[in-house]
Order: structure tokens, then C-alpha cells, then sequence
């Protein structure tokens, strides 16, 4: 990732509504952000290859190369590059799938500008929470910076979203996380009480951490949430 030398964020904003986009661009570089603004799939590709960036705001239905494809290959590449999805899909499918392929963040169109600004920076403070490296509990390790997770001598594979959720477990560690705050914190959105999305994502994390461990990590704390105990 790379900053801007203002010390704002340097955004690639990938929209092909053009009114929209360039709206956005203006809300962005108001708040001092450095914005490059492309319009379809492979204009964005070519950009990513000549570019870092701090952050991807990026469209589903984009001409010439989609969205999902454009971010299930930057995750190929293993860049986690944060990023945040915008798209006129509102099922729980679309934004189940956004998540699985590696976006931070999914955003429904029509939204506020304020809302909008809001998830950036809350996207942009995680990522800067990354800082520190190598979190730990018990004979878990999480190394940040080289995305990788190890209990004792196991080597732990997980998506990039089962990454983020145990991230958050692991800079909360000892803490009661109740679903609402792991939706608003992992995910960026309101929990919406239909759904069982973190449910879900909790299972599958600790499917990998702690199956066939004598010592459970994740907890559940029935009526209030999930707990990551570290003794």
C-alpha cells in the first residue's frame, strides 16, 4: 500500500457510471485523497499494474472485465490491497460472494456520500491497524504482513475474509464480540438480524484453528456473541 504525499490514501476509483464517479472522485479528493478514476475492467487492470494504491472502490458491473473478476485476481496474486465494492446488488448472495472473493467492504447502491466516506475511512483505519505484525494467542500465531496464520507446527489456510474475522478475534482477544459489532467492524455494515453471515465466517475459522485442538480458542458466549480466549 501506498500513501499519498499529503498523507491521505491514494484511491483507485473504478466506476463506470460516469455521474456517480465523478461525483465521488470530487467527495474523495475533498477529504484530501489522491483519486485515479477509470471507467471500465481493463483500463482498471492496466492502472493496477502501473500503480500502487492504498485502497480499490470498485464497481461489479463494469464493461470489458467485471469486478469479481478483477478482484478474485488481485487476490490470486495475494495482493490485499483493501477493498470496497460497489453495486446496485443487494441480495445477501452478491454480497456473500463480493466478501468470499476478498472485498473489505460491500456497498449498496443508492448510498449517502456521508456513508460512503465513512466505510473508506473505516477500511483505511483497519488497514492501518495492520501495522502490527504478529498477533498471538496461545500457540496461534497471525503474521500480518505475510498473511499467514500457524498453530504450532500447522500451517492454517484461510480466505481473506476468515482472515480479517480472525484478526479482529485476535485484537479482541478475551473480549465478548457480540454479532453486531463483528458485522460493523469485519464487514463495515449494520447487522441485519436475517442473516447468519458471522455465524457462518465463526464456523469456518474455527473449523480451522481449532479442530482437533485439545484447547478451543473461539467460544461461543450464548445470548451475547463469540469470545477468543487466550490464558
Amino acid at each position: 500500500m501506498e500513501a499519498s504525499s499529503n498523507g491521505k490514501a491514494q484511491v483507485l476509483l473504478i466506476e463506470d457510471e460516469k455521474k456517480l464517479a465523478r461525483s465521488l472522485e470530487r467527495h474523495l479528493k475533498r477529504e484530501g485523497y489522491t483519486v485515479d478514476l477509470v471507467f471500465d475492467g481493463v483500463e482498471a487492470v492496466e492502472k493496477l499494474k502501473e500503480s500502487c494504491y492504498t485502497l480499490l472502490i470498485l464497481d461489479i458491473n463494469l464493461p470489458k472485465k467485471s469486478g469479481y473478476d478483477i478482484l478474485n485476481d488481485i487476490r490470486l496474486q495475494l495482493d490485499s490491497t483493501p477493498v470496497l465494492i460497489l453495486s446496485a446488488r443487494d441480495t445477501v448472495e452478491d454480497r456473500v460472494k463480493g466478501l468470499r472473493l476478498g472485498a473489505d467492504d460491500y456497498l449498496v447502491k443508492p448510498f449517502d456520500s456521508s456513508e460512503f466516506l465513512a466505510r473508506v475511512e473505516a477500511i483505511l483505519r483497519r488497514a492501518d491497524m495492520s501495522s502490527n505484525h504478529l498477533l498471538t494467542a496461545g500457540d496461534l500465531t497471525m503474521n500480518i504482513k505475510e498473511r499467514t496464520v500457524t498453530r504450532g507446527d500447522k500451517t492454517i489456510d484461510l480466505s481473506p475474509k476468515e482472515f480479517a474475522l480472525l484478526e479482529f478475534f485476535l485484537r479482541n482477544k478475551n473480549q465478548v464480540l457480540t454479532r453486531k459489532r463483528i458485522a460493523e467492524q469485519v464487514w463495515g455494515y449494520h447487522f441485519d438480524t436475517g442473516t447468519n453471515l458471522v455465524d457462518v465466517y465463526v464456523y469456518y475459522i474455527r473449523e480451522a484453528i481449532d479442530k482437533g485442538q485439545q484447547t478451543k480458542l473461539i467460544n461461543t458466549v450464548r445470548g451475547q456473541g463469540f469470545i477468543l480466549v487466550d490464558k
